[in-house]
């Protein structure tokens, strides 16, 4: 058994943790909360871009816009949002298992947050290229003018004809107990993926005639719907980030909290064997001087 001063040093030390992870769990709270507002505050003007762009689509004919129609796929590039510190439970595990499970050596990737580019660095890599074809920061109080530069590189790529597809990878936020791993499509936007994979909702009438055609409202809406997909993806990563650094955070400190509670027992026992080892001392040197 460890000495009573070996045990007092590491209650001391435990308890110090408690504090720091209590701390840390308390600022998690705060910022979850502006997160997760920022967040579910964005969905449902998500939600009418998508319904928006569904009534356009019909209405443009046989459009022949290049975020429309799907070619070739010799290289698909995936935006890969993580977060900037650890701390977060399994959240950033669960998103990297899921990416290497797809990786393959037709893709390259654009990530946002360190911890996003530190992972996609050690991606096995058959053909000798740069896997990583750019890395942009991350930031809690990002601003939609800021995370367009994100939109409008990759959008730049696939104009160019040096990617033929992009997937977006992210944490979903569901709620503060729960975040789910996200990897779906994003170009080239067919119209049943508008809805992510739900059931299209019913489109809305559109007038015969109105100004300017469908065609023009494509050309400015499904880049700026690529734009804002980006934007909500990033708050929906920042809002699960802080929920899951939260829960990890008191789940810690209620660990310490056990930790010192067994700890203190085991003092405890120390502190009365010795007391008990040094009373058979006396009683022994007694009968020995007897």
């Amino acid at each position: 058994m460890a000495s009573t001063r070996e045990i007092r040093r590491r209650i001391r030390s435990v308890k110090n943790t408690a504090q720091i992870t209590k701390a840390m769990q308390m600022v998690a709270a705060s910022k979850m909360r502006r997160a997760q507002l920022r967040a579910l505050e964005g969905r449902p003007y998500h939600k009418l871009l998508e319904e928006i762009a569904q009534s356009l689509v019909p209405q443009a004919g046989q459009l022949r816009h290049p975020l429309l129609n799907p070619r070739p796929v010799r290289r698909r590039a995936v935006l890969v949002i993580a977060t900037d510190k650890g701390l977060c439970g399994s959240l950033n595990t669960n998103l990297f298992r899921e990416l290497f499970r797809r990786h393959g050596n037709d893709r390259v990737y654009v990530s946002v947050g360190r911890k996003a580019r530190s992972f996609l660095a050690s991606l096995p890599n058959s053909t000798g290229a740069t896997l990583l074809a750019a890395d942009f920061e991350l930031r809690d109080n990002l601003t939609f003018r800021e995370s367009k530069r994100i939109s409008r590189f990759l959008l730049d790529k696939f104009s160019s004809g040096e990617i033929d597809a992009i997937e977006i990878a992210h944490s979903h936020f569901v709620n503060a107990l729960v975040q789910t791993t996200e990897i779906r499509p994003l170009i080239p936007l067919a119209p049943e993926s508008l809805s992510q994979g739900q059931p299209a909702a019913a489109a809305p009438e559109v007038p015969d005639n109105f100004e300017p055609s469908p065609e023009e409202l494509l050309d400015a809406l499904l880049p700026f719907f690529v734009d804002w997909n980006i934007y909500q993806a990033i708050l929906d990563s920042l809002a699960s980030e802080h929920s899951a650094r939260m829960i990890a955070m008191k789940n810690a400190t209620e660990n310490a909290k056990q930790l010192v509670g067994d700890l203190t027992l085991e003092y405890n026992r120390a502190r009365q064997e010795g007391i008990t080892r040094e009373i058979l001392e006396i009683a022994t040197a007694q009968i020995a001087l007897e």
